[in-house]
């Protein structure tokens, strides 16, 4: 290269022109550009050469003036259409001659400017260029197309978002304002739902990265809840997003599919498979309840036999009555395997529309069901059962405080059920006998409605200990009928625990803090297709039919029964059975564990807004008394935490409490004693 040369060269990615100045080194030159500016450049850092005229820098700017008005993209595809269809290559040279039919150094500079520039036509091999075929050209320009609607799919994204959180953040500050709605495109949910993911999962989302690449294009910070707090920025998430939920595999609405054939079965019902169905319509049936319930699954009656004895008669809901095993419902309740019930409201493991209307036992309506009629001897043992697909009519539609009511009065226009309530003490007396055995710790609802949050404790009423000893007393004489006809339907048992001795339970105060001794040894029920003792409920047999709407394995057990009763095959062979179980259990485990975890967040949250209440509460036992850390309960909300003390009180030792500090996000509670009480204390999640 000589002095005054001109080249191109590259600062920072951008194309510059430059005149040789001087050689520098071995190799380098000096090359001077149109502003003055020196620049070092190795022969490899230069992408052009004006050969054969000499230059000067201020020169540059005259030559730029001849080279631009040449520069037009649609000339180079005249060229490539005429190259392209006769097989040739070309230059920078030889394509100034095509286009201006002359080759002076501006012209051939702005071919291959052209050339250079080109991502459609041309492909470059050393210094000459090869026309695309027709079809690679297409490709080329489609790929272009999608690339510049990402482009434009993106900068509409990010352009919606900061519409969004700049009116969510103006009606923050101005009271009384509600912020415009923005319409998300359908484009945006991708995107969405990749923040969703990132939120909900944190480290263990599969595309991390580019949920971060999202909220660092809108100035937020790339943590999972960063993730979480932009969602609730943007009003598409609660700030209490239930993510435990999120993170499970329990299906939140039905599928369209589902909910027409639902519709289907209610306005064209299936010819029913019990058509002799036992009529039971004139019996009076009380249905006891939560105010709350809507899936009314059981209803008590009382028939005084001819031979003046008593027969009790459990009416289960039939929702066999409905679907079939295998069809589309049934496979949808089988995904689902139970109705998981959250402070915020209930998922049902049927479709509403069903469980409850025509599945459930409604007031003043001919309802189908499953009606197990019992006889109890006078120590409550069953002495005679029998079981029927039915008809019934429920009569009263009560509340646990409507019964509660009605035994304390003794009304004597009710005298079936104070003859039931009777019958459920004697058959809890029975079961005692038996070695049942009672735990009594205090059980709490929380219920949160428009994020008002409640928690009530349960009382351990007359009206509850009769339902609950109607329900297990229809458990046995269910699995009493399967072991003896040899059925393959979910037995639970539960094998006899370790109890501390006699004396041990005699040192701790009695109530709470024993009770809650004997719970810690309770081990977990187990299923299977034998039938085997339940150590707790002090039954030989036992299996679960009362709650077939809410449970899939209550419903499992309704399709063996009543195929038995009515003589035919079972719908499911004890393989076919021990398989579904086994998942059903694993899903319900995953129910109950967000049921869990959903309950402690509001009930955390319940605690953090009370700011500076004070709160009785007892110490129940240790959890590892060396560290000094143990449970309380509150005893006003029946809610059990773990405490850190500074020092030791004893077992049963009542003192009162304040929440230091809460975060239901982070699963996280201090509590700490209030002052002038007999222990100083430091409590920890």
């Amino acid at each position: 290269m000589e002095k005054g040369t001109l080249v191109e060269f590259k600062v920072q990615g951008t194309p510059r022109l430059g005149v040789a100045d001087r050689p520098e080194g071995k190799k380098n030159w000096v090359v001077i550009d149109g502003s003055g500016h020196a620049h070092v450049l190795h022969p490899r850092q230069i992408t052009y050469t004006v050969e054969d005229v000499s230059y000067e820098p201020s020169d540059i700017d005259g030559f730029l003036a001849e080279v631009r008005p040449n520069i037009d993209p649609d000339n180079l595809e005249v060229a490539w259409e005429f190259l392209q269809e006769a097989g040739e290559s070309t230059d920078p040279a030889s394509l100034a001659l095509l286009l201006f039919s002359e080759q002076s150094p501006p012209l051939c500079y702005a071919a291959y400017c052209l050339l250079s520039n080109d991502k459609i036509f041309f492909k470059r091999k050393g210094d000459q260029y090869d026309p695309r075929s027709v079809k690679q050209v297409e490709e080329v320009r489609h790929q272009q197309e999608r690339e510049a609607a990402r482009k434009l799919e993106w900068e509409g994204f990010l352009s919606r978002s900061h519409q969004t959180l700049t009116a969510h953040q103006s009606d923050d500050s101005v009271a009384g304002e509600v912020a415009p709605t923005i319409a998300w495109e359908k484009t945006d949910r991708p995107r969405l739902e990749l923040l969703e993911r990132y939120a909900t999962l944190g480290d263990d989302c599969s595309q991390k990265a580019a949920a971060q690449e999202i909220l660092k294009a809108l100035k937020y910070k790339t943590s999972a809840e960063d993730a979480f707090q932009l969602l609730v920025d943007l009003g598409l998430w609660s700030p209490h997003e239930n993510l435990a939920l999120r993170r499970s595999q329990i299906p939140l609405q039905m599928s369209d599919e589902v909910s027409a054939m639902v519709q289907q079965r209610i306005d064209n019902p299936p010819p029913d498979a019990d058509a002799d169905r036992l009529n039971l319509t004139h019996l009076k049936v009380y249905t006891v309840d939560d105010e709350s319930t809507r899936e009314i699954d059981d209803g008590l009656s009382l028939e005084t036999l001819n031979d003046g004895r008593k027969r009790i008669w459990v009416h289960i809901a039939d929702p066999t009555r409905w679907l079939l095993p295998g069809d589309d419902i049934d496979l949808e309740a089988r995904r689902r395997c139970t109705t998981v019930y959250l402070p915020t409201g209930m998922i049902p493991m049927f479709p509403e529309a069903l469980a409850t209307g025509p599945m459930s036992l409604r007031q003043g309506q001919i309802c189908c069901a499953l009606s197990f009629g019992i006889v109890l001897n006078e120590a409550g043992a069953v002495e005679d059962y029998d079981i029927k697909a039915s008809l019934i009519k429920p009569t009263y539609r009560l509340t646990y405080e409507d019964v509660d009511e009605m035994l304390e009065l003794g009304l004597k226009a009710e005298p079936e059920l104070n003859a039931i309530a009777d019958c459920a003490q004697r058959r809890r007396k029975w079961r005692k006998s038996q070695g049942a055995i009672s735990i009594n710790m205090p059980e709490s609802s929380i219920k949160v409605i428009d994020e008002e949050i409640t928690i009530d404790v349960l009382e351990n009423s007359q009206s509850r200990h009769m339902v609950a000893e109607m329900m297990i007393l229809t458990g046995e004489v269910a699995a009493r009928y399967g072991e003896a006809h040899d059925l393959a339907i979910p037995f639970r048992s539960q094998p006899e625990p370790e109890l501390p001795s006699d004396n041990e339970l005699l040192q701790l105060p009695s109530g709470w803090v024993r009770d809650s001794a004997i719970r810690r040894c309770m081990p977990r029920s187990e299923m299977g297709i034998s039938p085997a003792r339940h150590a707790t409920l002090g039954l030989d047999y036992y299996t679960q039919v009362t709650s077939p709407i809410r449970r899939y394995t209550d419903l499992l057990a309704h399709f063996q029964l009543k195929a038995h009763l009515r003589g035919e095959s079972l719908p499911f062979s004890p393989e076919e059975m021990t398989e579904l179980t086994q998942g059903v259990s694993t899903a319900a485990y995953e129910a109950v564990t967000v049921e869990r975890q959903t309950k402690r967040y509001w009930a955390l949250e319940f605690l953090r807004r009370q700011g500076n209440h004070v709160w009785p509460v007892m110490l129940l036992r240790w959890l590892r008394e060396h560290e000094s850390l143990g449970l309380v309960i509150i005893e006003d909300l029946g809610l059990e935490l773990a405490m850190r003390f500074e020092t030791s009180p004893e077992l049963g030792e009542r003192f009162d409490v304040r929440v230091a500090h809460a975060n239901p996000r982070q699963d996280f509670i201090r509590l700490e004693m209030v002052p002038d009480t007999a222990v100083a204390s430091e409590a920890v999640a």
